[in-house]
Formats: C-alpha cells, structure tokens, sequence
C-alpha cells in the first residue's frame, strides 16, 4: 500500500469516528411504533416529511436515517415519506404491519376526570391547544440524545397502547407507560433536553414537556412536585421533580411518553441497549 492511500484510509476512519454515534431506537413499523429509513450518505443532512410532519433525520455510520413516528391511528400498507436533499426530493416508501392492542379496564375514583362537566371544557380545550402546539415543536438539535433511560424506578404497570374502558367507558387508547412509583419517587429526565413546558394539566396533572430536538419530546406526568423551570436545560438523568398521583389516576405513579414527529410511540423502543 503507497503512502497516499494509506493517508486516505486513516482520514476516511477519522471522519467517520468523529461521526455521532446515536443509538437509534429499535425498529416497529408498527402504528404506534418507529420506522427507519436510510436517507443516504450525503455531506448535508436532508430533510423528511412524514404526511405534514417534519421528522427526526439522524446520522449514524452507515449515513442519514429518517425516524418516522408512526400514529396508533394509521392503517396498515404502505405510506409515503417525502424527502428532499442535495436540491432533489423524492419519496420513500414505508410498509406498516398490522399490530393488536390488549384491551384494559379500571376505574378512576374521581368521575369528574372520566365524564368532565361543561364547566371544565372550557379549561380542556385550552389546554388541548397548548398540546398541539407542544407536539408541532421541531428544534433543529444537530446531535439529539435518543439513548432514553426509564425516568423512575419502579414496575411498569401501563403498556403502550392499550384500549381503555375507564368507569365502563371507552377512552383513547394508552399514550405512553406507567412506572409504578409511590409519591415522592426521584423522576429523571430520560435524555438530555430542554424543559418545553411545565404546568398543571386536567388529565395529566403536575406535567412536565422535554425538547431533545428534531421532533423528539417526552412528556411525565402525574407529578407530585415539578423542579425544572421552561428552558432549562436539562441532562440525561438529571432529577426533574417527583412522583405523585395528579390528574387523572387510578393510583399514584409516573406516566412517561416519547413523541416522535408530533405522535406518541411506544417508549421502549428508545430505552438503553444494554
């Protein structure tokens, strides 16, 4: 081997140790799950549509991949993700599979959280907004934290997914995972963010909203004491409040989601690789 190519190698390896290892979440293409999509090895990094949604594009090794958040409510088949790069676009295709969700019963003992009255409408809709506006967020983050960490610990009580019948009556289906932790358990963030909002919600209590960039956010609820304050920047596993039982609960815990592209998915699939 000549001097020059073994000067390229070394400089091709040392571009691509200096690379961001991301720990991409494992794949479900799924409703409720994550899709990845490679995008390319191109110099700059593109970006992807998911219907109107911008999504995460992340590089690891390999190159850019699209982290496609995919909706409990999609149908199965094939969807279209809009990509535009290098002054180009094109459209990827990703095939979603059929997935079953358990059904769960259980009862709340505060009714008015169940069958709200007109007079707490007017608050549920303001918040409701507020939400939106929340899971709209896109922060152009070059280096978003994904490597997520359970947030508390205790045992997971609450699946991804699953239809609910609360007080015999049929509500949306479960959103995120419930640790169950008594009041007063130490909550952490599960990446490295930037508190997007914190506040006392209808549903779900004392919350607090986390930013990772790119589309990423998670959300805990259910607190009995928040700590952080909106833009603070957080690290991974750093406490932001604790545990309670706010909201709408049957019992004290913490309930955790991870937003992808505007949709709550199935948090497992961002927990560390061990």
């Amino acid at each position: 081997m000549n001097g020059s190519l073994a000067r390229l190698i070394t400089l091709v390896l040392g571009f691509l140790a200096a690379l961001p290892a991301y720990a991409l979440p494992h794949e479900a293409a799924v409703p409720g799950g994550i899709a990845l999509t490679r995008l390319g090895n191109g110099a700059e990094r593109p970006q992807a549509w998911f219907g109107e949604k911008r999504v995460a594009v992340l590089r690891d090794r390999q190159g850019w991949v699209a982290l496609v958040g995919l909706p409990l409510a999609l149908e199965p088949g094939v969807h279209e993700l809009r990509v535009v790069g290098a002054g180009a676009e094109e459209n990827k295709s990703i095939r979603v599979a059929a997935k079953h969700y358990p059904l769960q019963r259980f009862n709340v003992p505060d009714h008015r959280k169940v069958e709200p009255p007109p007079e707490d409408m007017l608050r549920i809709e303001r918040e409701q907004k507020r939400i939106d506006e929340i899971k709209a967020a896109f922060r152009d983050e070059p280096e978003p934290d994904t490597d997520f960490r359970l947030p508390a610990q205790g045992r997971l009580t609450g699946n991804f997914g699953l239809r609910r019948i609360i007080n015999g009556l049929e509500r949306n289906p479960h959103a995120g995972i419930d640790v169950a932790a008594p009041v007063g358990t130490p909550v952490h963030a599960s990446g490295a963010g930037i508190v997007i909002e914190t506040g006392d919600y209808f549903f779900n209590g004392n919350s607090i909203y986390l930013d990772h960039g790119q589309g990423l956010v998670t959300l805990y609820c259910h607190l009995d004491r928040i700590d952080v304050k909106p833009g603070e920047r957080v690290a991974a596993g750093q406490r932001i409040g604790l545990s309670g039982n706010t909201g709408r609960t049957s019992g004290p815990h913490l309930h955790w989601t991870v937003l992808a592209n505007g949709t709550a998915v199935d948090p497992r699939l961002f927990l560390r690789k061990k």
